[in-house]
């Protein structure tokens, strides 16, 4: 799925500058515990979080995750903003929680970060 479409599915707003849009990502994983965004995403994946301090951007980019997603209408401090630019990672901002998000993504044909049945 294409970052454009993901934004329209989430009814989010884009807040990083020079965001390709037309990125493919096709596989989802939500959490605020950055532990387990190192254990269990894959990499060029989505991450959904409510977190917004920088090191969420830094957890991403050791993760190498493609992009972030702001859940309950959360904004992140101009330095998170900042650091995801200068990283090319996207930042998106969506109003709806981390429940409704994965199920609006998982509608529209989002794969999981699971690991059940991979080997």
């Amino acid at each position: 799925m294409k970052l454009r479409d993901i934004v329209k599915v989430v009814e989010g707003v884009v807040l990083t500058r020079n965001t390709d849009l037309d990125m493919e990502i096709d596989r989802a994983c939500g959490a605020d515990l950055m532990s387990d965004v190192l254990s269990f995403a894959k990499e060029r994946a989505l991450l959904l979080t409510g977190l917004t301090n920088p090191q969420v951007v830094r957890t991403a980019e050791m993760a190498d995750i493609a992009a972030i997603v702001f859940v309950r209408g959360k904004l992140p401090p101009q330095e998170t903003i900042a650091l995801a630019e200068e990283k090319g990672i996207p930042l998106i901002a969506a109003k709806y929680t981390m429940f409704e998000m994965c199920g609006r993504l998982y509608k529209a044909g989002m794969g999981s970060c699971d690991f059940v049945g991979e080997s």
